[in-house]
């Protein structure tokens, strides 16, 4: 299928690896021009040269502070396509998060996508076009009791993007939500590949009950891959999606128990 999206250009934020590495190949098979970001030059050359089709960007800052934001929207003027995908986890009890955490993820995984779009909507909105995709969880909807502060931010990041739709009605920019279930991104699979060898299991062992235990509302019973949550993206970024927005869209595997 043609997504129609050849030689548009795109941002991914925190997009050298997982999720965010999927959506930017993904982007660039169809045709688009897309920044890749990371904190390191060294970690977006890698991922810049990994991509293949289309047009691979390079722009190394953390999109999380004003003055990066700032700086690839004037290196980069004109982009139609943002996907704030930058975003930070840990469990942690929550007795034991202190406010400079809170302040943290909030600044990481919600502040860095309001910014972004503030600083994108003025070219969209002068060109009457747009796409910007906030990458939530489905943690957004089932708070994780291991990662109540990571939980606060996702379901913010959905109220921000329906918000930044209905302000946006009557034009053709669209906002919306993707929601990702538990994914075999790089973080989140060192992270397994951690505990499983702590509790001396296999990631195979460790996914099966993982999956009977921790997520037993999942319907795949497995780890996604990050291919999986960049189709959707994908999709939405494209000119085809132009009737979905102000929507929060599960890719979760069946992990949220809802049929709405």
């Amino acid at each position: 299928m043609d997504l129609k999206i050849k030689g548009k250009l795109a941002l991914v934020s925190g997009s050298t690896a997982g999720i965010g590495f999927a959506i930017a190949s993904q982007l660039a098979a169809e045709g688009a021009r897309v920044i890749v970001n990371g904190r390191s030059q060294e970690a977006v050359d890698k991922a810049v040269a990994q991509i293949q089709g289309g047009e691979a960007l390079g722009f190394a800052g953390d999109l999380g502070t004003p003055e990066a934001a700032q700086a690839v929207v004037e290196r980069f003027p004109g982009i139609e396509i943002l996907v704030n995908n930058l975003g930070i986890f840990e469990p942690k009890a929550f007795e034991d998060i202190p406010d400079e955490d809170w302040r943290r993820f909030f600044e990481v995984n919600v502040l860095s996508g309001v910014r972004l779009a503030r600083l994108c909507l003025p070219a969209m909105k002068r060109a009457d076009w747009g796409r910007i995709i906030f990458i939530s969880s489905e943690s957004a909807i089932q708070i994780p009791a291991e990662m109540i502060h990571y939980g606060m931010t996702k379901t913010a990041q959905l109220a921000v993007a329906r918000g930044l739709a209905e302000s946006l009605a009557g034009t053709r920019i669209t906002v919306n939500s993707v929601l990702p279930g538990p994914t075999r991104s790089r973080g989140v699979g060192d992270f397994v590949d951690a505990l499983a060898k702590s509790d001396g299991k296999s990631f195979d062992e460790f996914e099966r009950e993982f999956f009977e235990k921790v997520r037993p509302t999942s319907l795949i019973k497995r780890f996604e891959e990050p291919a999986e949550i960049a189709a959707m993206v994908a999709y939405l970024a494209s000119p085809l999606s132009s009737g979905t927005t102000g929507a929060a869209l599960r890719v979760d595997g069946g992990c949220t128990k809802s049929a709405f």
